[in-house]
């Protein structure tokens, strides 16, 4: 798949219904608190590995344009880390999704999740993940390149130490938050399937330098049905559509390690 597959802005990513969240005003001194969002560059960078396109979220897309970056906890492909799953309490879907179109577009966004998520920054989670959720062939050419990706200079780079974790007393925040999906293919055993959405990356800490930000993306997996589940074959990543930001006023570093230890992230997307 080439990086220009799923480039498609004109169909709409899922329903019509907004939320708007307003959030408390932070203090100044701890990068969080100085007024609204400045805008970002709308610039973000693919990474391609052994012929298959590998979005290394937007943690990587952050990197590679100097800061504002960063994320914790830990993932597994079936069962997420007990902070992501600590708001329910049940076991999300992560598998078994249904072999038709909606089952696909299912598939995708539960993905999307998985790998925008804090699990991708340690290997055995990473090597969980990757082996849950691609066609064995995709997986066993994946694997080897995104340990190189995630090296300790680029954990580093995040703020984060060897093993994928932030400083003592700092949070370390990687989600993904999907808004919609859009079929762009689907026949018998194989579809395409565009997710849009929002990803939150960073550390929360009262000395961090990479202030938890959001991010918007489009992700495109080109999906396999593959031992009685849809298996990732191919994926890439594209910046956008980036709405205009709104008037909240950015909250301090402890409220949004308080918000992240309290909500626990969705797996099951759709």
């Amino acid at each position: 798949m080439s990086p220009g597959d799923g480039n498609d802005d004109d169909g709409l990513y899922g329903g019509t219904g907004q939320t708007r969240t307003r959030l408390p005003e932070g203090g100044p001194g701890d990068g969080y608190g100085d007024g609204r969002r400045p805008a970002r560059s709308s610039s973000r960078s693919l990474i391609t590995v052994v012929g298959v396109v590998v979005l290394l979220i937007a943690a990587i897309a952050f990197a590679n344009r100097g800061g504002d970056t960063s994320s914790s906890a830990r993932g597994d492909v079936k069962r997420p880390g007990a902070s992501a799953t600590a708001a329910t309490g049940t076991k999300p879907v992560a598998s078994g999704f249904a072999h038709d179109a909606q089952g696909a577009q299912s598939a995708a966004a539960n993905y999307a999740v998985l790998l925008g998520g804090d699990g991708m920054f340690k290997v055995e989670s990473r090597h969980s993940i990757v082996d849950g959720i691609y066609t064995p062939s995709a997986a066993s050419k994946l694997k080897g390149p995104t340990d190189k990706a995630y090296s300790t200079a680029f954990l580093k780079n995040l703020g984060l130490d060897a093993d994928g974790n932030p400083p003592q007393g700092s949070t370390f925040v990687s989600r993904s938050i999907p808004v919609g999906s859009k079929l762009l293919e689907h026949s018998g055993d194989s579809a395409k399937v565009s997710v849009w959405y929002m990803g939150l990356l960073g550390i929360s800490g009262a000395s961090s330098t990479n202030p938890v930000s959001s991010t918007w993306l489009t992700w495109t997996f080109d999906l396999q049905w593959t031992d009685g589940d849809w298996k990732i074959t191919a994926d890439s990543q594209k910046s956008g559509p980036t709405p205009v930001p709104g008037d909240e006023r950015a909250s301090t570093s402890d409220d949004i390690s308080k918000a992240i230890e309290e909500y626990g992230g969705f797996t099951y997307a759709r």
